[in-house]
């Protein structure tokens, strides 16, 4: 792959400023990095021969000093390398190809017949070249997999799978001849959210999604804290009422009880006798149907509860709260925002909380976004 690695340290925090904040003055960029004119226009001159910088069209913005010739500001090549993206779940792979801003221009499905690793494998190819047909090469591939992933490479362990220490990097490597990042998906989408979504430019940021899990993660200094307990599970470990209802596997009280869509499926049924689907429920829930409105408005306590937890704990200037589950707060906003404040100081600062539904190609661009990290700036993995 034709790459701009390696970078220096330096060179590379020019990089992330433009692609992540840019287009920006020479001015403007200078002072965000505290660097001298002559320093900043040194190292840019190589990022713009090789391609990954571009003078933009247009003035060079607020903070720019106009003397003598107008300087234009500089700006990534956004178009000039694709990226694919792609999300693994229990039935279907998601896949999505994007600029390297993340920004996607087009996306697929493919069911998925098998969780043999081979198979699956086989399939990112065929989706791989699909999304490919007719377009120049991927600069690479990110894959996003429910599960521990090791070295940004191996499924170390993923329950809904059935795998242990699969090596999908290599295996859909060498059916593309594509360098290949595999991460934990909700690693991914936190990535993807701190470059070019909801935390952008902020210092502390945290990331709940609800839907078939739970999944958290949490941004200070404006990078993700990497941790080894992804996917290990917080959720069903997050008690909120040791007497609260059961998830279909047995545990009682936790946050995957309360939240997950498969456990409220469950108390539905279980009570009911009849298999419900989710948007179901909620509808029933806005409509006061008693059984629908107890499950829901038990959701929206419990969410209320992790939200403010996370706020008075971590402390972030945002929450985002993601995932196919979110359509809770369309129903019980108001229940969970109540509980949020009951859950606070009085005189503490209101939690700014951002929804977004997320569909799986959203996950999908979520993966694609560590791949642009990797293969373009030369990042490294855990």
């Amino acid at each position: 792959m034709s790459s701009w690695q390696p970078l220096s340290p330096v060179e590379r925090s020019v990089a992330i400023e433009v692609l992540v904040h840019g287009p920006l003055s020479r001015t403007e960029l200078a002072r965000r990095l505290r660097l001298s004119q002559g320093s900043l226009t040194r190292l840019t001159k190589p990022l713009i021969e090789s391609g990954l910088l571009v003078e933009a069209a247009g003035p060079g913005g607020a903070g720019e000093i106009r003397q003598g010739r107008p300087s234009r500001p500089l700006d990534v090549a956004a178009g000039a390398r694709s990226f694919l993206g792609f999300k693994i779940t229990a039935d279907r792979v998601h896949g999505v190809r994007t600029t390297l801003r993340g920004e996607v221009t087009a996306r697929l499905d493919r069911p998925l017949a098998t969780h043999d690793p081979g198979a699956v494998a086989g399939l990112l190819a065929e989706a791989a070249g699909d999304l490919s047909a007719g377009h120049p090469a991927p600069a690479g591939i990110g894959i996003g997999v429910g599960g521990r992933v090791h070295e940004r490479s191996v499924v170390a362990e993923s329950a809904f799978l059935g795998w242990r220490d699969v090596p999908l990097a290599a295996l859909v490597r060498e059916r593309t001849g594509l360098p290949v990042v595999v991460e934990n998906d909700v690693a991914a989408l936190v990535e993807a959210e701190t470059w070019f979504g909801a935390g952008r430019g902020l210092d502390r940021f945290a990331v709940l999604t609800i839907g078939a899990g739970i999944g958290y993660g949490l941004v200070l200094g404006g990078s993700r804290v990497p941790h080894d307990e992804e996917d290990r599970g917080f959720g069903r470990n997050w008690i909120i009422d040791p007497h609260g209802p059961l998830t279909p596997e047995g545990a009682r009280g936790s946050a995957v009880s309360y939240l997950t869509i498969p456990s409220i499926r469950y108390q539905v049924a279980a009570a009911t006798g009849r298999d419900t689907g989710y948007e179901e429920i909620l509808a029933g829930a806005a409509a006061g149907e008693p059984m629908a409105f107890r499950v829901v408005d038990e959701a929206a306590r419990a969410l209320g509860t992790l939200v403010a937890q996370i706020a008075n704990f971590a402390m972030p200037q945002k929450i985002l709260l993601a995932g196919e589950g979110v359509g809770l707060m369309d129903v019980a906003g108001d229940t969970v925002r109540d509980t949020v404040r009951a859950h606070r100081h009085p005189l503490a600062a209101p939690v700014d909380l951002e929804t977004k539904v997320s569909d799986f190609h959203d996950w999908a661009r979520g993966a694609a976004v560590p791949a642009i990290q990797v293969l373009v700036l030369g990042l490294t993995g855990q």
